[in-house]
């Protein structure tokens, strides 16, 4: 099989690393990867905070959830959607007509390339050996997050990745099975899935069946869903939002 194939394939999230930094220069072709990943209209509604600073590294694992690992490893990057440095630009132009205020369009449009630059930024890293994990956590606080990063309007924290070499163990780890083709692609229209349809499927993934399968989903939901950082992920997001709307 192709190589890039066999790495998306193969990938899967890496949360211990072995105590070695990252190069410079495959720090620095990592970046470059991101950095040639596509954008929407070539203007790269992104910007990357490389987190370098231990105890900005040490603030982040506790506000994302308390994940120690993120302290340690020895590559952070935060991706921001950004629409500042083209906003602060149009600002400067004579228009002839009023500049229109960035809005909730713009700000998904802006997450999209946030989230596309930071996976070319992860499959790089594969091609060169190392694992990464992505931290969805970096979402909640939206507060402090802004205060440790020092984010100004229109540039809010969207992605997290965390990048080091893995372990041996890691490396061996068995990837987690994902849902089949089928269940995740519809053709030309979307097919809505039955919750039985649903427990056959995650029956055969998990290897679980009956009862065991219910205590399963019903510990899976209570972790996932009804969580309280799910519900603080829900608060936060909802606040960069209206402070993207307001300009904050």
């Amino acid at each position: 099989m192709n190589r890039t194939i066999d790495l998306l394939m193969a990938r899967k999230s890496v949360r211990v690393y072995e105590k070695e930094p990252i190069p410079e220069a495959e720090v620095q072709t990592i970046l470059n990867a991101a950095v040639q990943a596509p954008t929407a209209g070539n203007m790269t509604l992104w910007t990357a905070i490389h987190v370098t600073d231990e105890e900005k590294k040490r603030q982040l694992a506790v506000t994302c959830d308390n994940q120690p690992f993120i302290a340690t490893a020895p590559l952070v990057l935060v991706f921001c959607a950004d629409y500042k440095r083209w906003f602060d630009l149009f600002a400067t132009l004579d228009l002839g007509e009023s500049l229109r205020m960035p809005g909730e369009g713009d700000f998904l449009l802006a997450a999209v390339d946030a989230v596309i630059a930071a996976h070319a930024s992860v499959v790089a890293a594969d091609a060169l050996g190392y694992g990464s994990c992505y931290i969805g956590d970096i979402l909640e606080h939206c507060e402090e997050q802004r205060s440790i990063l020092g984010l100004p309007a229109y540039v809010k924290p969207v992605c997290m990745v965390v990048y080091g070499k893995p372990t041996q163990h890691q490396q061996e780890r068995k990837k987690p099975e994902r849902f089949p083709v089928q269940m995740a692609v519809h053709e030309n229209t979307y097919r809505s899935l039955s919750p039985e349809q649903m427990r056959a499927s995650l029956s055969a993934r998990q290897n679980k069946q009956g009862e065991e399968l219910e205590r399963w989903l019903t510990a899976f939901c209570k972790r996932k869903w009804n969580s309280d950082f799910s519900r603080e992920m829900t608060r936060s997001a909802a606040k960069m939002i209206q402070e993207w709307r307001e300009g904050k």
